[in-house]
């Protein structure tokens, strides 16, 4: 069997031709709106202030602020002191501070981390 080449016209059959748009893909879209200042609006429950637990206070601070700078106050704790295991960087090691935060536990998985740190804030 031979296969034969087929045109892109007949494969329409008498269909107008739709051409993708000039961001059709998910980074090309999103560079194009936030080159445009139009960027999507953050999600209200990420920017909602949360207090920290008595816990976490000694970490990232007694007053209330959004998980967004929760988090990033917390890498920085966690870079700023050396936490981070170096051969996996997925693992995170507890001092004394972070260690009520972990449940006790001596290292946890980043992702663990979040799930953990999520109970420590009202």
């Amino acid at each position: 069997m031979a296969k034969t080449k087929t045109s892109k016209s007949t494969k329409a059959a008498g269909k107008p031709r739709i051409a993708k748009s000039e961001g059709a893909g998910k980074a090309g879209s999103a560079r194009k709106v936030a080159a445009k200042g139009t960027g999507r609006k953050p999600n209200a429950a990420f920017m909602r202030p949360v207090q920290p637990s008595d816990e976490l206070a000694e970490v990232v601070g007694d007053k209330p602020l959004p998980r967004t700078e929760l988090t990033k106050k917390l890498w920085a704790y966690i870079k700023k002191n050396g936490l981070q295991d170096q051969k996996n960087k997925r693992m995170i090691k507890a001092d004394d501070r972070l260690k009520p935060i972990f449940g006790g536990r001596n290292q946890v998985n980043m992702f663990e981390m979040t799930k953990l740190v999520n109970k420590h804030v009202k």
